[in-house]
């Protein structure tokens, strides 16, 4: 693997040549993939990438004018600390703030590389070229921000935003309530039958959380493996699936972890107290973010968590 300081001209305009290609080719996919959901953003990629193709040609032109036709074949990877790309498969569940900042970095970290190959290239047209696309690339932030003027001020911010916000809730808050209600309803039969069936915390807390973590594999497979979102446009499974596992575990060892307090009547207390929080940050979610009447929800999930509550209570007493 070579160092920065040991490539020719050559060699680092033969860099330069594939990162901008590679560059221009992510910012198409991030057009492409933003399209149907916030156009006034995919807009700025295309831009961008209509930029780093016409740097790309600037490039491979002072190349053939000094050196000929023909590249030297070397890679990014054949350069110790030169430019990594996530591959674009890793950024298909980012959210669009995030991808816009990735879009950031990519230009800082390709100014970088110009303004250190402009310090390294002995021919000043090559030191030149360099130097203006170190200002190129810097200008691409500017050219965002721009953008996002313009964005704003024709109302499709606004428009991408909520476009945002109804991903996130079809990705994380849907999979995640569905989880919570499961881990903190289902569970409470269980938990309290056995903590009434024995009268031991340290049994309740055992059966707790071996309850919550098997509800949470269980629940987080079924939605991982229910829906691979390329029909229905919830994105991918891995999200929705750890969003639901986890917080069907949490919801589960919410009321488990008191059961930790070796008095038996002080642990079921404070765990009853766990309970009725639980229910009604679900009910507050649902209000928050599937605009359910708060009264509604805090009566529906009251009124399921109860009987499921007296279900355990009522076969652990008997």
């Amino acid at each position: 693997m070579k160092r920065f300081d040991d490539l020719t001209e050559p060699e680092i305009l033969a860099l330069a040549i594939s990162n901008e290609e590679e560059d221009a080719r992510i910012y198409l996919q991030f057009a492409g993939r933003l399209r149907a959901d916030y156009p006034a953003t995919a807009a700025m990629f295309e831009r961008m990438a209509q930029e780093e193709h016409g740097h790309r040609h600037a490039l491979h032109e002072m190349f053939t004018r000094k050196f000929g036709g023909e590249l030297p074949y070397i890679t990014r990877q054949d350069v110790r600390g030169f430019l990594r790309r996530n591959p674009i498969w890793l950024l298909e569940t980012l959210r669009i703030d995030a991808v816009r900042r990735q879009a950031e970095v990519m230009e800082v970290e390709a100014q970088q590389f110009y303004i250190k190959a402009a310090a390294r290239a002995r021919d000043a047209d090559t030191r030149q070229l360099l130097s203006d696309l170190a200002e190129a690339e810097s200008a691409h932030e500017t050219l965002a921000q721009e953008l996002g003027g313009q964005i704003v001020a024709s109302g499709a911010r606004e428009a991408e935003e909520d476009a945002a916000h109804r991903i996130f809730v079809l990705q994380i808050v849907q999979p995640g309530l569905a989880g919570l209600i499961d881990g903190s309803i289902s569970t409470l039969a269980p938990i309290f039958a056995a903590a009434f069936a024995t009268q031991d915390s340290w049994a309740a807390f055992l059966v707790g959380l071996a309850a919550s973590i098997g509800a949470g594999i269980s629940m987080g497979l079924t939605e991982g493996l229910s829906d691979d979102g390329a029909i229905t446009g919830r994105g991918s499974p891995w999200p929705r699936g750890i969003a639901c596992g986890v917080m069907t575990m949490l919801g589960g060892l919410g009321h488990t972890l008191p059961y930790l307090i070796p008095d038996f009547w002080t642990a079921t207390a404070v765990a009853g107290a766990v309970v009725a929080i639980e229910l009604a940050a679900i009910a507050y979610v649902r209000m928050r973010y599937m605009e359910t009447p708060f009264g509604s929800a805090i009566v529906q999930v009251v009124l399921g968590g109860l009987l499921v509550l007296a279900t355990g209570i009522f076969i652990g007493s008997s």
